[in-house]
């Protein structure tokens, strides 16, 4: 029996994908449940599993766009499986990319040359600091000489390939890719994006992991980082200005009531944007399990598209790749996104007395037509205050408590 493998749908209202890589090889032996390819749609990569056991025989090209139903493989469920076959456990061998051809050395320019010329000592000794081929300098001297002063002159030609390797190579973005491209084009061209600055002394914050970070981890099985700390302060300034936490459709704004965070993390295909659910109801420990989670379901490639779609804020931490300073994009058709950067210390001013503590920038970019400046700004502010105070602001006075220790 012949089975004819169709493209699943990967989430509501996607109707096209792409073969991005086949992990095996047309006639090899599968296994059922086995990843045989790869496949991009324009919110996630995901892994498509056999449906049974049996011989491939593969009807789609890497690189092809498929429509969600699509014939893309055959399994010929009535073959047996080869004696000593490792086929369905040998992924298949990396393509090799297409790279074109060097262009020459500049040892051998096509260049008018002067046979009976030949480079003084010392012009031989400058041509040489200035990594300059003889044949490509006239010479002035008796019989086409290159002399001293003729070396001198000598400049290398802007159209000649210096001797390092000049190849390139070509390959086709993802469909998720592409699709990311063209949402952040379409965030810039049509949003009123401003962003807006202020700075956080992390002190506070560095206290209390120093105090507490070993009991957390050893008792709930995470670390206790920044993250749920800014989840808990984002959280907080969404609804003192619930302004940030909505969004335009067409000619009326939607606010929501919950809080659905999207945490940017980094992943095989690029950077990803899963969504905490109800980020307002989680505790310090559900915030830092949920990001573990997901960024390793992230590296994993096992992210769903259910689980990138919605959120109403974004945070942005590109403090984690050294980042001083940037403006985030807006992640349509949200409002607002927070960008954390490197902390580094940095003198500043406590209590009258210049005091070095350990700093971090941070930028909101907010869509100007749904949030004023009052608000952006405020949000900001308050985002900082809880950042600077979270035993008060986060933790009700009581971090023991708040932490589940």
């Amino acid at each position: 029996m012949v089975l004819e493998m169709k493209v699943p749908s990967p989430g509501e209202s996607i109707t096209e994908v792409e073969i991005a890589e086949w992990l095996v090889n047309d006639g090899d032996y599968v296994e059922k449940d086995q990843a045989i390819a790869e496949v991009d749609s324009d919110k996630a990569t995901l892994e498509l599993p056999a449906e049974a056991s049996g011989i491939i025989t593969l009807k789609a090209e890497e690189g092809d766009a498929v429509q969600v139903g699509e014939v893309v493989c055959l399994i010929d469920t009535s073959a047996e499986k080869p004696a000593g076959d490792e086929s369905a456990t040998a992924p298949k061998e990396e393509a090799k990319e297409e790279v074109k051809a060097e262009a020459p050395k500049a040892d051998t320019p096509k260049k008018e040359t002067y046979a009976t010329g030949t480079a003084s000592p010392a012009a031989k000794k400058i041509l040489a600091e200035k990594d300059l081929n003889p044949a490509q300098v006239k010479g002035s001297g008796k019989d086409g000489r290159i002399t001293k002063e003729d070396a001198i002159k000598a400049k290398p030609s802007m159209g000649t390939p210096g001797g390092g390797a000049r190849g390139e190579s070509r390959k086709k973005l993802s469909m998720l890719r592409r699709k990311v491209a063209e949402r952040l084009v379409s965030a810039k061209n049509e949003t009123a994006m401003l962003t807006t600055f202020n700075e956080v002394d992390m002190s506070a914050i560095f206290a209390l992991r120093s105090e507490y970070k070993e009991d957390f981890k050893a008792k709930h099985g995470v670390g206790l980082g920044f993250m749920s700390f800014f989840t808990k302060a984002v959280v907080r300034a969404l609804q003192l200005y619930p302004d940030v936490n909505s969004m335009i459709d067409g000619d009326y704004k939607v606010s929501y009531d919950f809080c659905d965070i999207s945490v940017a993390v980094s992943g095989p295909k690029g950077l990803m944007v899963p969504v905490m659910r109800n980020a307002e109801n989680l505790s310090f420990r559900g915030v830092e399990s949920e990001i573990k989670r997901l960024a390793i379901r992230a590296r994993d490639g096992k992210i769903t598209v259910d689980e990138m779609t919605g959120g109403t804020f974004t945070i942005s931490n590109g403090g984690v790749f050294g980042s001083m300073l940037s403006t985030p994009i807006i992640n349509p058709p949200q409002s607002g996104i927070l960008g954390m950067h490197n902390i580094v210390e940095r003198p500043i001013v406590k209590d009258g007395q210049i005091a070095i503590a350990p700093v971090m920038y941070l930028a909101l970019s907010y869509d100007h037509r749904i949030i004023d400046g009052r608000e952006s700004v405020g949000f900001l502010v308050a985002v900082k205050e809880a950042i600077e105070n979270p035993v008060e602001l986060l933790m009700d006075n009581d971090p023991k408590k708040a932490l589940e220790l």
